[in-house]
């Protein structure tokens, strides 16, 4: 067992080498994102492991009752002289016969440690195996490093909330999510959506994401506190009721102040007659027999009788636990995204320059993220610093969409693809498309394909450039119409000819063949 002093000592070292590690890692010029990101994960990494060493040495200092043995074992005894080193003799002892039997041991992985976090992970073309950067690994491909936000997946599951109105595009999600500068998200909603299980998966769905997202990017910012902070401010509000739009809303009684309880299904009728009329129904008859077979106690022999649920006071806790969760998560996300607002916007910006681009275009932009980053030289750093930061000083006070290079792509080119221009279409649920050609482009696509078939009308080239539902119905039935029509004349206009020579039309000709008079 190593002596409790030696590893004091050995754990300020470790500290102290780490603060210098810091700095390091801090003063680096990391021009692009990737870098930047990388440098703040090895430091959030050495903060850790400096947090965890000094706590542990507070506590070896703590321990008075160690360190005072392990100093009278090291000291004279009052018998023998002061010069006597025969304590510290045995344990050299000890050293060199461990180093003579284990000659090849290493000392500790700490060395390791230190230069896997001072390492930068830089890709060159001539290298085939390069290992992977793992600050890489822990982003999607959307998410591009962290520059952007995935939030594809939580707008699919907002989209499919009820009693929320319109169904709103990618685009507008995001701006739903913007508006968490001037208040709480979601706020707007409908309590009945809001109060729905539903909603409360939807919400913790989210807030898991954007914490992940929150500390991927933000790794040196500590946002379990600021989270911590955020929750003991919600519990301030909700207990003192001051939670606008939450307020839990009491269910109506019948006029009598009772209802009707079925213990089978689990629900309150207010009506007799209602109840009378599901009795017979599917559902009823099946949690009857669900019920008998759990051998839990069966229903009053009088089933129509306005006894109370008995659990009625657990629903009620239940649901104000959902709504307090509901609440809460909604709170929290809103303080994350107060964060996340640049990257929220960049995320907009990303999504409407995407829409911009041609297929070969994205491939084009896939191919160009595929490929290494090439390290630029050491000598011109400091100018092309200067020039780095006035490209990124893009001046877009149009708010033009950007190109392929990341600037505005010029306003005569958005003049030409009438990129200002909207185009709703009705059929595709009033989905707005910016510009003339993707509103042509969109007659091929998957959202305006479902939504004729929603309407039992095929997508052909008649239906070109229809967008409302009542012009795309009147139209298959002048096609349906015409095609009767066409059917009638060549019944009538198409002449045959019998054995003898004589003329009729097919109509006539196929009467009088089944007749067998010809």
């Amino acid at each position: 067992m190593d002596s409790v002093i030696e590893i004091q000592r050995q754990t300020h070292e470790e500290i102290e080498r780490f603060e210098r590690a810091l700095y390091t890692v801090l003063s680096r010029n990391a021009p692009t994102h990737e870098g930047r990101l990388q440098n703040e994960h090895h430091a959030s990494q050495m903060l850790d492991r400096i947090s965890s060493r000094a706590v542990a040495l507070n506590g070896l200092y703590d321990d008075e009752d160690t360190r005072k043995v392990e100093i009278d074992a090291l000291s004279p005894q009052q018998n023998q002289p002061s010069d006597n080193l025969s304590e510290f003799y045995a344990r050299l002892v000890k050293l060199q016969e461990h180093h003579s039997k284990y000659p090849d041991s290493v000392a500790g992985g700490f060395e390791l440690e230190l230069a896997a976090l001072l390492e930068e992970h830089n890709q060159d073309d001539d290298d085939e195996y390069a290992e992977e950067d793992p600050i890489s690994l822990l982003f999607s491909g959307e998410e591009a490093y962290g520059k952007y936000l995935d939030l594809y997946a939580n707008h699919t599951a907002y989209s499919n909330l009820k009693n929320i109105g319109k169904r709103p595009g990618y685009l507008q999600y995001l701006d739903l999510l913007l508006a968490a500068q001037s208040g709480t998200i979601h706020r707007d909603l409908s309590k009945e959506t809001r109060f729905t299980k539903d909603f409360e998966l939807y919400i913790t769905a989210l807030y898991a994401y954007l914490l992940s997202f929150a500390k991927r990017t933000l790794p040196l910012t500590d946002t379990d506190a600021n989270q911590r902070e955020a929750d003991a401010e919600f519990t301030k509000l909700w207990d003192a009721g001051e939670l606008k739009g939450w307020e839990e809303t009491t269910p109506k009684a019948d006029a009598n102040g009772t209802g009707i309880w079925c213990a089978a299904c689990q629900k309150h009728y207010s009506k007799q007659t209602v109840y009378d009329a599901h009795l017979t129904s599917k559902k009823h008859v099946k949690a009857s027999a669900k019920l008998a077979e759990s051998g839990a106690a069966a229903p009053a022999a009088n089933p129509n009788g306005d006894m109370a649920p008995p659990s009625q006071p657990a629903q009620q806790s239940s649901l104000k636990m959902r709504l307090r969760n509901s609440a809460l998560h909604s709170h929290l996300c809103t303080s994350i995204l107060v964060a996340l607002i640049p990257l929220l916007n960049d995320t907009k910006s990303n999504v409407e320059r995407r829409f911009s681009l041609t297929a070969r275009e994205r491939e084009q932009e896939l191919l160009d993220q595929a490929k290494p980053s090439v390290p630029t030289p050491a000598p011109n750093a400091e100018k092309e610093d200067q020039e780095e930061e006035e490209e990124e000083r893009i001046y877009n006070p149009l708010k033009l969409p950007l190109g392929w290079d990341g600037k505005p792509i010029p306003y005569w080119l958005y003049k030409l693809h009438g990129l200002g221009v909207e185009y709703r279409c009705e059929i595709c649920s009033d989905h707005v498309y910016m510009g003339r050609k993707n509103f042509d482009r969109h007659f091929q696509e998957s959202r305006h394909a479902f939504g004729m078939r929603a309407l039992g009308l095929p997508n052909t080239k008649h239906f070109h450039e229809i967008t409302g539902i009542d012009d795309a119905l009147a139209l298959a039935e002048k096609l349906k119409q015409e095609g009767r029509h066409e059917i009638f004349e060549m019944e009538t206009m198409e002449e045959l000819e019998d054995e003898e020579g004589n003329v009729y039309n097919r109509k006539t000709y196929e009467d009088l063949k089944k007749q067998g008079i010809i």
